[in-house]
């Protein structure tokens, strides 16, 4: 759930991947990647 929350704050530009927490940012990538953003995650 809170994965889902931080790849949508990163795909509407309000939080940036590197501000993820750490324990977060594998599920978030996978999120942005499946979505076809994983450039985002970079």
């Amino acid at each position: 759930m809170m994965a889902m929350f931080f790849s949508q704050r990163v795909i509407l530009g309000k939080t940036k991947y590197n501000e993820v927490p750490a324990t977060l940012q594998a599920s978030v990538k996978e999120i942005l990647e499946d979505s076809g953003l994983g450039y985002l995650a970079e």
